[in-house]
């Protein structure tokens, strides 16, 4: 082997070190937040919403989540939890305005858990995102995930971002609910819904069709490079 193929060798070896390192990195990064999720977040409705987390605090196990309700919540609703203890601070009208789970045994750090709460949001805030301040706390030390990306600055350089929560506005159902609309409406879209339907269904053979076909064309050209690498 020649001096320049052992050196162009060695490039090669440690850029794909330098790749996997950065794939492995990523995703660890990422899982070192608390995240949030739901379905259905909608202004002028109530959602579900869980949040979760696989860390503790520097490697030290967590003994509680506190929750600071954020402008644009109305009210909030926590969901009992066999593995948490709830503790309530409540505002004008027994509005909570900050919620506490403590968990029975410390959650040790690389273990997954979660905790969730019923938010209703206000009939302002559709379209917007809203950050849920949340202070982890551990059995030593803590971590508190309130920052919030300023306009135009990425959120993931932050490094203890809020979990945030993208609120759409408000449905067209919730609309018709709060204004006594009648069951007839909602055969009506059923029924204009029902031929969308039957066409997705039948899109999805031509779909996969198409996609198997993809698949056997870039193996065949993958096939076709390497022969002809090894001729040469």
């Amino acid at each position: 082997m020649t001096t320049r193929s052992a050196r162009r060798s060695a490039l090669t070896l440690s850029g794909l070190a330098l790749g996997a390192a950065l794939v492995l990195a990523a995703p660890l990064a990422a899982s070192a937040h608390v995240h949030v999720h739901s379905d259905d977040a909608a202004a002028g409705a109530t959602s579900r919403l869980e949040f979760s987390f696989s860390h503790g605090c520097d490697g030290a196990a967590t003994r509680a989540l506190v929750f600071d309700v954020p402008k644009g919540v109305d009210n909030v609703t926590p969901v009992v939890d066999a593995s948490w203890k709830i503790s309530r601070t409540l505002g004008q009208n027994n509005v909570p305005t900050q919620v506490t789970y403590t968990a029975v045994t410390p959650i040790e750090d690389g273990l997954a858990a979660s905790v969730s709460l019923d938010a209703l949001f206000s009939s302002k805030v559709g379209g917007t995102d809203i950050a849920f301040p949340v202070t982890q706390k551990c059995v030593t030390g803590e971590t508190a995930w309130t920052q919030i990306a300023k306009d135009g600055e990425d959120p993931e350089t932050l490094e203890s971002p809020a979990p945030i929560v993208a609120v759409a506005p408000a449905s067209a159902a919730t609309s018709s609910d709060h204004d006594g609309d009648h069951d007839g409406d909602d055969h009506g879209a059923a029924a204009e819904a029902a031929p969308a339907a039957a066409e997705t269904s039948t899109d999805q053979p031509v779909a996969t069709w198409l996609g198997g076909g993809a698949l056997v064309l870039a193996a065949t050209a993958l096939v076709v490079a390497l022969l002809n690498r090894r001729r040469a």
